[in-house]
């Protein structure tokens, strides 16, 4: 699963990044995103790309409330066809999820230890994600919301977790951004776990636990536990001290 990240750059620099054009509003740098939070997404509009900003948690078009979105911040690769919540959004309304790390947790005893995913090279790691918009009807607006993909772990993340999202590499992002796409079964090797990108795992601390926290301590480089977890971190993750 994916439940926090961090997107610490603006949309000016992700926009250049994509060649999109910078939409959004300026959310500064985010080290703690987590679900219901905005955040940066690139999106296929027509004949242009762009740089805007979402709320994670996608809502079906078709849910009562917004409420439905707090569930609903990833979606499982293996059942997107099949699910009334995410099968239109994989139809039509991909996007893509530009963070600099997500995190994810081991438990040591009663501690739970954190750590952050990014790309050793420094560049954004790039999720799939889905989106749709909501109306609400109270407030007479659209809301836009995302979800994002999740598949089985590649080898870099097989020690830490049972799931990881799904990682976009440049030469696919085009391809999975077309809303005109006609068959998005041709996105299903996407989903295929895959160690082509090399990933930087590091234990970071632990006031990233707490969602109400924010800024560059949190990506901090810390102590990893003590005992198996720990030599399982460093021979098996490529942990960086």
């Amino acid at each position: 699963m994916c439940g926090r990240f961090s997107q610490q750059r603006p949309a000016p620099e992700l926009a250049e990044i994509f060649a999109a054009e910078p939409l959004a509003d300026e959310l500064g740098a985010r080290y703690n995103v987590a679900p219901t939070d905005e955040a940066l997404v690139v999106v296929q509009r027509e004949d242009r790309r762009a740089i805007t900003a979402y709320r994670w948690g996608l809502i079906p078009h078709w849910a009562e409330t917004a409420r439905a979105g707090s569930r609903m911040f990833n979606a499982r690769a293996e059942t997107l066809t099949a699910s009334p919540a995410f099968r239109d959004a994989f139809r039509r309304k991909r996007c893509l999820v530009p963070v600099d790390g997500f995190y994810e947790w081991q438990r040591q005893g009663t501690r739970r230890q954190p750590f952050t995913i990014g790309r050793a090279d420094g560049r954004p790691l790039v999720l799939a994600g889905l989106w749709a918009g909501w109306h609400d009807e109270a407030a007479d607006r659209v809301v836009r919301t995302f979800t994002i993909v999740t598949s089985g772990p590649n080898g870099q993340m097989a020690g830490l977790h049972d799931r990881m999202p799904v990682i976009v590499p440049e030469a696919a992002w085009a391809r999975w951004l077309d809303p005109e796409l006609a068959d998005p079964g041709e996105l299903q090797a996407l989903f295929e776990p895959s160690d082509d990108i090399e990933l930087r795992i590091q234990a970071v601390s632990p006031l990233v636990n707490n969602v109400r926290n924010e800024g560059p301590a949190l990506v901090a480089a810390s102590d990893p536990p003590a005992g198996d977890t720990a030599s399982l971190a460093t021979a098996t993750l490529g942990l960086v001290d």
